[in-house]
Order: C-alpha cells, then sequence, then structure tokens
C-alpha cells in the first residue's frame, strides 16, 4: 500500500509550477538523441554490412580466379595428353612414345597431379604415370569417375573429393584426390576404340586455397561444392561426415550465382553464391546475421557514450531550472522516503498550495493504512491460533479409556509393576501433551511422547509388534508442532501391523536433509492402493480417516498452518508390502524466541523469521 502510495505521488504532475515546461523540454530532448542514435546506428550498421558483403565478394572472386586457374591448367594438361600424346601413337607399335610423353607432362606439372591413367572401354589399364601397378582386379567400370564419362562423352568430368584406389602404393599413403575424366579415341595396331583418360588432381592444393579463406572468427565460413550439392571442401566436413553438423549444401545446389537471404536450423544468414567454371562447382559464401552485429560492437559503445554524454548534459540543465522550482516535492518526496524506511516522520506540508494539499492527503493515507495494517496483522494471527488450538485439542479420548481400563485390569490382576510402568508412562505422555499449552516442543520431547506412547500400546497389544525408534541425535534440538509422531503411529498400529498374524514391525526414523528434516514411520502391515493414497490427505468421504479421527489431516494441517505449504505429509503405500509416511518440517534450532515467533504465526521462511526476530530486538 504504501510503494502505491509512493507511485502516484511520483506520477504527480504539479500545476501551477514550471514543471510542466521542464518535463516537455526534457521529453523531447530525449526523443531527438534517441531518434538521432537510432538513425546513425541503422545507417551506419546499413554502411557496414554492404561493407561486409563487398568484402566478402571481393575474397570469393580471388578465390573463384584461383581455382578456375588451377582447372584450367588441369584441363590443358587433358588436352596435350589427348591431341600430343593419345591421338598421335599407336598403343600396339608406340607405347613408350606414349609413355615417355605421359611421363613428360607428369614432372612438368607433378606439384599438381597424383597419377595419369588410360583405360580402354572394358575398364583394362593402358597406361599410367607415374609407373605402378594396379590393385588386383579393381572394377573401374563402376566407379563414378568412368560411368559419367562414358554416359556423357562429349564433356569433361570433374568428381568430388575422393582417395585414391586404383594403384599400390609401396609406402602405404593414400592421397586425396579430384578426377578429371574425358571419353579419348585410342588407336590399338591400327583399330581406333573409345577409352577414358583419367588425370587424379592433387586435392591439397585446392584446400589450402579454401582453408586460406576460411581465417575469420567471427562466425563466417566458405565452402566449395559440386552442381549436385556434393561437398568438395568445408571447414567442418569432418563433422558433417560424422553427423554432428550438417550445412544446407542440398539446397545450395538449386542456387544460382547471386545473393541470397536464408534460415538454416534456426539462424538467419546471407548466402553468397558463385559459379566455378568448366565443372559447375559453387563456391559458397556463409554470412550469419551475428556476424553482421559482431561488426558493430564499437560503434555501438560509441553511440551509447554519445548518447550518454547528452544525457548527463540534459540533467545538468534540467537540474539547474528546476532546482528551485521543484525543492518543495523533493522535501515531500524525502519525507515519504521516511516513512518507507520505517521511520515515522511528519510528512512534510509546505510549498504551493497544490503540494500542500497532496502532503496533507499522504499524511491522511499513511495514517489510515497504518490503522488498517495493523487491524488485519492482528485478526490473521488470532484466526491462525485459533486454527491450530482448534486442530491440536482434537485428542482421542478413546486412547484414554482404553489406557485406564489396562491398568485397572493389571491392578486386579497384581500386575502392580506393569501397572506403575504403564502409569509412569501414561504420565510423561499427558505431561508433553499439556506442554504448558505451548504448541511448539523439541523433537526430543516429541520423541519422548511417541515412546511412551508406544510402550503403552506394546503393554495393551501385548507386544504383538515391535518398534524400533532411529533418530539422529543432532535432530533432539530442533523445532516440531507437538503430537505429529502418535496419531501416525497409531494409524500404523491399528491399520498396519494390528490385523498381522505373524508379528509386524514399525520403524521411526529421522534424518536432516539440508534445511529440511525428514521424520518417517514405517511399518510392514497390509497397506493400501494408490486410490487410497492418493485421498488420505484430503477431506474427502471416499477413504476411512485412519486413528485419531482427524488423523493425518490434521497433522498435516497444523504442520502446514505452522510452517507453510511447502512442508507436511508424504505417504507412501503398496498392498501387502507397508505403509511410509514421511513428516517434513524446517530446520530451525529451538530457542526460546524462535518459538515464540513460531506460535505467534509470524513464520514464512527461516530466513524471514531471523529478519523478524532481529527487526523485533531493535
Amino acid at each position: 500500500m504504501k510503494n502505491k502510495c509512493f507511485g502516484w505521488l511520483k506520477k504527480l504532475k504539479p500545476k501551477g509550477m514550471q514543471s510542466t515546461i521542464m518535463i516537455a523540454f526534457s521529453m523531447i530532448s530525449i526523443s531527438i538523441m534517441l531518434l538521432l542514435g537510432s538513425v546513425m546506428y541503422l545507417r551506419f550498421s546499413a554502411l557496414s554490412r554492404q561493407e561486409i558483403i563487398q568484402s566478402t565478394k571481393k575474397l570469393m572472386k580471388q578465390t573463384e580466379e584461383g581455382l578456375e586457374d588451377y582447372l584450367v591448367s588441369m584441363r590443358q594438361i587433358s588436352d596435350a595428353l589427348y591431341y600430343n600424346v593419345i591421338k598421335e601413337n599407336d598403343f600396339s607399335s608406340q607405347n613408350n612414345d606414349i609413355q615417355n610423353g605421359m611421363n613428360l607432362l607428369y614432372e612438368a606439372n607433378r606439384d599438381n597431379l597424383r597419377s595419369i591413367a588410360i583405360y580402354n572401354d572394358y575398364g583394362s589399364l593402358m597406361a599410367a604415370e607415374p609407373i605402378a601397378s594396379q590393385k588386383e582386379d579393381p572394377d573401374v567400370t563402376k566407379q563414378e569417375w568412368y560411368v559419367q564419362a562414358m554416359n556423357k562423352m562429349e564433356n569433361l568430368h570433374f568428381s568430388t573429393t575422393h582417395i585414391q584406389n586404383l594403384f599400390d602404393d609401396t609406402a602405404f599413403r593414400y592421397y586425396w584426390v579430384i578426377s578429371l575424366s574425358r571419353v579419348v579415341e585410342l588407336t590399338n595396331d591400327g583399330v581406333s576404340q573409345l577409352g577414358v583418360l583419367l588425370v587424379d588432381m592433387d586435392y591439397s592444393k585446392i584446400y589450402r586455397m579454401m582453408k586460406q579463406i576460411n581465417t575469420s572468427n567471427n562466425g563466417q565460413y566458405y565452402y566449395l561444392c559440386d552442381s549436385n550439392g556434393e561437398i568438395i571442401y568445408h571447414p567442418r566436413q569432418i563433422q558433417i561426415s560424422d553427423g554432428i553438423s550438417s550445412e544446407n549444401n542440398r539446397g545450395i545446389a538449386e542456387y544460382k550465382e547471386g545473393i541470397y537471404e536464408e534460415t538454416f536450423e534456426g539462424e538467419e544468414r546471407k548466402v553468397v553464391v558463385k559459379t566455378i567454371s568448366y565443372t559447375g562447382w559453387k563456391l559458397v559464401g556463409v554470412i550469419p546475421y551475428s556476424t553482421f552485429t559482431h561488426g558493430m560492437i564499437n560503434l555501438k559503445y560509441f553511440i551509447l557514450m554519445l548518447m550518454l554524454l547528452m544525457a548527463m548534459m540534459l540533467v545538468a540543465i534540467n537540474r539547474v531550472v528546476s532546482v528551485r522550482i521543484s525543492r518543495p516535492i523533493l522535501k515531500l518526496n524525502h519525507s515519504v522516503m521516511e516513512y518507507e524506511a520505517g521511520e515515522k516522520p511528519e510528512i512534510y506540508i509546505g510549498g504551493s498550495l497544490e503540494i500542500r494539499h497532496l502532503g496533507h492527503s499522504i499524511q491522511n493515507s499513511y495514517e489510515k493504512i497504518d490503522t488498517l495494517m495493523k487491524e488485519i496483522v492482528l485478526e490473521q494471527n488470532e484466526r491462525r491460533k485459533s486454527e491450530l488450538d482448534a486442530l491440536q485439542s482434537q485428542i482421542n479420548p478413546h486412547f484414554l479409556y482404553n489406557a485406564l481400563d489396562s491398568i485397572t485390569w493389571m491392578v486386579e490382576g497384581e500386575r502392580n509393576d506393569e501397572a506403575v510402568f504403564m502409569i509412569s508412562q501414561l504420565a510423561k505422555l499427558f505431561r508433553i501433551s499439556l506442554s504448558k499449552g505451548r504448541t511448539v516442543i523439541t523433537i526430543k520431547e516429541e520423541l519422548q511422547h511417541a515412546q511412551s506412547y508406544m510402550n503403552i500400546q506394546k503393554i495393551r497389544y501385548k507386544n504383538a509388534f515391535s518398534i524400533v525408534f532411529d533418530m539422529e541425535d543432532s535432530l533432539y534440538t530442533y523445532c516440531t508442532v507437538k503430537l505429529i509422531l502418535q496419531p501416525i503411529l497409531e494409524n500404523a498400529i491399528n491399520y498396519g501391523v494390528n490385523r498381522m498374524d505373524d508379528g509386524g514391525e514399525i520403524k521411526v526414523i529421522g534424518r536432516k536433509e539440508g534445511e529440511t528434516i525428514i521424520l518417517s514411520v514405517t511399518d510392514n502391515g497390509i497397506g493400501m492402493s494408490k486410490e487410497e493414497v492418493d485421498l488420505v490427505l484430503t477431506d474427502s468421504n471416499n477413504i476411512h480417516k485412519h486413528g485419531t479421527g482427524v488423523g493425518l489431516v490434521n497433522v498435516n494441517n497444523r504442520i502446514q498452518i505452522l510452517f507453510g505449504k511447502e512442508y507436511g505429509l508424504h505417504v507412501e503405500s503398496e498392498p501387502d508390502e507397508g505403509t511410509t509416511v514421511s513428516i517434513c518440517i524446517p530446520a530451525i534450532p529451538y530457542t526460546e524466541d524462535n518459538r515464540k515467533i513460531l506460535e505467534k504465526g509470524y513464520f514464512v521462511s527461516k530466513e524471514e523469521m531471523i529478519d523478524k526476530k532481529v527487526q523485533g530486538k531493535e
């Protein structure tokens, strides 16, 4: 409510003063400043984006020329082999001349070549350079370069990158190559027949050219693919082949030369495509939109600093203009802030008529708010205490009647020792139950109450079941709501182990997990179905409430009233296997101050309880 009043004060535009002029001037200045900053940023951003695209196109143009020069040289080698060596000689009588001609061309271009080979139309090797033994029976007629050459005899065909696999290498080295294949006319013993000329180009030169331009660290990259979209080079080629990464290379196959915008895997980017002559290959430059923003960081800083400087100048001017006019408002604001800080100053009333009227209104509002808040807090605390007292008072008198009957029966049977023990346990039970009217006790006292209760029940049921308490000693000094274990133990006896022929077992376990304490009661009795478990902590009439009459619902409500809705009971059960009821409460050390705070109904969290305790001391 106080924050709303303060917000109302800040929104006020006092009339009769020059503040309207000050506000109008500030708004116009800020609007012009923002407009100029936005226009400058958009203009420079567009220029920077255009510069990046032009730089990319220029770099790709240079790379395209380098690739084309390399491919032209390979084509010239192929033409020279065909027209100057193969066509001019007969394989049957001039094989040495053919081999020498191939050797001369290979030696002159060995930095760019891996091998030269000539095959006839049956796929048999006619000649090769450098001289090497062919692998045993390779079926070259099914290899892609051979099939492409035979299908389109009039064209030269460039393959994608692959490992050369035709010849044996004594050093067991394998090279990545790009194959240039074409159909040629062979002469053998005066008879003309078709064959295929294969020139395996060294892929490393193309690799070096592409790697040289992929040095940017701003997300921009370049790759090379054929007309079908098969990747020839990609900076992430290994990741793509392993399925770790992906690329839109199939879609690029449909693009013509130009600049495109696309969205790939949720990322917007620009794509620059250039076609390599003779091959149909596509050189692709990818520019993610993040690249454009990466280059604008310095510009952003410059514009922000400029706007900040202008804002500081504007603040200084407005300060000088408005200080005299706004002084009454500042004094009123100061008194309101002191009030919000917890002090009780007099709200400032002075200045012009409007400010005096506003001060009187705020003063009256705060007085009414304080009165209402005190009434609400008092009402809520009383209601919480009454709810807790009502739940606490719902104790089953049937247990007392049975215990007294058992004592009477023992006395009549002259079992005096057992009667004395039972009376002492009953006295301990009711001493802790009363607890001087307190609702919050230590876990140690709650455990003693549960032990006394179980000692009485074991005598009543003639030791028909066993009970085990496994509690960490460190838990004894923490707070708990009293009488939360007894109803759960009574349920475990009456609806768990009591109906068992061979005796039952009940375990009470206590553990601390972080800032939460878990107390669990487990029996090995008949258990419950999932439907019964879902209803056991509700007010539904579809399930019989166990034990004390108010049972688990009572315990759960009492815990939540005191500690909050995030705490309470959790029930797990399986038919014929048993039931576990877990109590979840916060780990709050037991002190007199903490007990008083909890019983007054102030608890929301451990931290807030500590804050309230500190405020109370102050």
